[in-house]
């Protein structure tokens, strides 16, 4: 079978790993892909968003499925240009159409799916351009934290969770009047603040059937103990040690199930993966976020967990077929720490040596913002590298990892010293 992974980042290395592993991949092709694609595919100069190059390259490299990483393709339509021209009918993708991309292009189109489907969320109202008046009233009917969220995609950079009313307030004017993220905060949803344990959670679906994937926790900021300002993700673990059999029950029954078949209700065809941002309170799980794809960094300890055919999980979800498969997941710990150029997530320099990769010999690394310039690879990115290593405990994971990190370096090299620290 010949496979395209579309994206660059530390996920789509991570995806295309795993699928260079199965004996059915003939050739796999990443567009653009990085450095560490370079090893175990083809990377091609493609954009992502650009539908018509990435058709024209699909149809003649005769490529048979197309997995989409980065959300962006997805909310602008990949699949339906795809399943609208003839030619490329034939082509098969993992990811949603325009319609279940709405789970995350759109914050509301989110809350109202699972208000309708009855999955637990926490209370929200929505709010448009011209009604700042009625925001900022309605922010002071409620409780603080004040949890602000651009509607539309804003980069991870679109969530405000802010302690003082003023600051709250004068953010919603931004957001609403400012275009303080463009289009994305023409609406704003104001979420009542939850407070507990986070975690994600990955299902594959083709629609009707679908497997859960390792579950897994992530570490946004990019000061140790949680501090400083929001990232990508500076590391990961999986599995979640309190997210027990019994508290995976409820997230199935309560929460996978009825997005599947809410989905299915409404007439949405949805092929390719759900990420669920849960967060776990006193117990129970309450859905944070939707996003229509792979977590990154998580998705570096996901597929490490995989213990079985990935490429055809893919492939029977891509026709419909996945009730036929069965998942298996390696039990033990995988931990990822992700190495960042100093400045991130703020301003950062590029083009900064990376030594050391071939002395990691007990973690794999996943490249990220890396690129292969002559003989070398240089940094390219704000998150450069993630470590990732296995073993029958957490902390034995996380002391491979950072046994590989310390292996590596390159001018600036940054990262948290404290993955897995809350658990």
């Amino acid at each position: 079978m010949n496979v395209l992974v579309l994206g660059s980042g530390g996920r789509e290395h991570a995806l295309a790993w795993k699928i260079a592993q199965d004996k059915k991949c003939n050739r796999l092709y990443v567009a653009p892909g990085n450095s560490g694609t370079a090893e175990v595919g083809t990377n091609i100069d493609l954009n992502p968003e650009d539908f018509d190059q990435v058709a024209q390259f699909a149809a003649e490299n005769k490529v048979e499925l197309i997995v989409v990483g980065p959300e962006a393709p997805l909310v602008g339509g990949i699949r339906d240009y795809f399943d609208a021209n003839d030619t490329l009918k034939s082509i098969r993708i993992i990811g949603p159409g325009r319609d279940g991309a709405r789970l995350e292009g759109s914050k509301d189109f989110a809350k109202t799916f699972m208000q309708k489907h009855d999955i637990p969320t926490a209370s929200y109202q929505t709010f448009a351009k011209g009604q700042v008046a009625e925001a900022k009233g309605y922010l002071e009917s409620i409780a603080p934290p004040y949890v602000l969220k651009a509607d539309g995609l804003a980069g991870g950079k679109g969530v405000l969770i802010l302690d003082s009313l003023s600051d709250a307030q004068r953010e919603m004017e931004e957001m609403l009047s400012n275009a303080k993220f463009g289009e994305a905060s023409s609406r704003v949803v104001v979420e009542a603040f939850l407070d507990g344990r986070e975690l994600s959670v990955f299902a594959l679906t083709d629609g009707s059937s679908y497997v859960l994937l390792p579950n897994a926790k992530d570490y946004k900021r990019i000061g140790e103990g949680d501090s400083g300002l929001n990232t990508g993700g500076m590391g990961a673990i999986s599995p979640v040690p309190f997210a027990d059999a019994a508290f995976m029950e409820k997230v199935e029954n309560r929460i996978v199930k009825p997005t599947v078949e809410g989905l299915k209700a409404d007439g949405i065809p949805y092929i390719g993966f759900l990420f669920f941002g849960l967060i776990e309170v006193n117990g129970e799980p309450f859905v944070i976020e939707y996003n229509v794809r792979m977590g990154d960094p998580e998705t570096e300890v996901v597929m490490p967990r995989i213990d079985c055919d990935f490429l055809g999980l893919l492939d029977l979800a891509s026709k419909g077929e996945l009730h036929k498969a069965k998942l298996e997941s390696n039990p033990n710990y995988a931990a990822t720490v992700v190495m960042v150029s100093k400045g991130y997530p703020g301003k950062y320099e590029k083009g900064k040596r990376i030594n050391g990769l071939n002395e990691v010999k007990d973690a794999t690394v996943f490249h990220a913002g890396s690129r292969i310039d002559a003989n070398s690879i240089i940094t390219s990115g704000g998150r450069v590298l993630a470590v990732t290593g296995m073993s029958k405990t957490m902390e034995d994971a996380l002391k491979k990892a950072y046994n590989g990190v310390e292996k590596i370096d390159f001018e600036g090299a940054t990262y948290r010293r404290d993955i897995g620290f809350d658990l």
